[in-house]
């Protein structure tokens, strides 16, 4: 019998200074039974730095050929592709060919960084990708939010991410990997 994913919900309240979006979101990510919560945060996390009413959450873990978030525009094409943790150079460049803007956000500490190194001549050519790492202290924090209900709010300004809940909260700085600002 095949496991079933966890429901979790959440009312993300967003403000990006340096985009100027604004906005409060009802999210339902359906958490696949191998996802961890530090991926599942990360995974909010992803969705309140690239916040717009038409990001949605992608299958994931559970289908390889997938993003973790896409932004789908009115005429179908993908603007935004968002994978979440150390994904190969094949499926990067993948992503890139498919969508205008690709997003990786990495984790793992040491992983991320022995990953990237691996990485990054493979798909230094691709223009339209951005890679950001997130530290082990900062996914420690996040994870300490999950809940299956989850009120947070989200702040964003100067690359600076403050993400708060009832009882806690954390301020991060994103490692840019690769990219330059959208």
């Amino acid at each position: 019998m095949a496991l079933k994913a966890t429901i979790h919900k959440a009312e993300l309240q967003v403000a990006d200074l340096d985009r100027a979006h604004f906005g409060e979101y009802a999210l339902t990510i359906a958490r696949h039974p191998s996802e961890t919560d530090e991926r599942m945060m990360i995974r909010v996390l992803a969705f309140a730095l690239c916040a717009s009413p038409t990001l949605a959450f992608g299958r994931g873990l559970s289908t390889d050929d997938e993003a973790d978030l896409q932004d789908i525009d009115a005429t179908g094409s993908i603007q935004r592709w968002i994978d979440v943790g150390l994904p190969d150079e094949k499926s990067i460049r993948r992503a890139c060919a498919r969508s205008r803007h690709v997003l990786v956000i990495a984790y793992g500490g040491r992983d991320a960084d022995n990953w990237w190194r691996q990485t990054a001549g493979k798909v230094a050519g691709q223009k339209n990708l951005r890679v950001l790492a997130i530290g082990p202290g900062e996914c420690l924090a996040l994870t300490g939010m999950a809940r299956r209900n989850m009120r947070l709010q989200c702040t964003i300004q100067d690359g600076v991410i403050w993400l708060g809940s009832e009882d806690r909260h954390v301020e991060m700085m994103p490692r840019v990997l690769f990219g330059a600002e959208e």
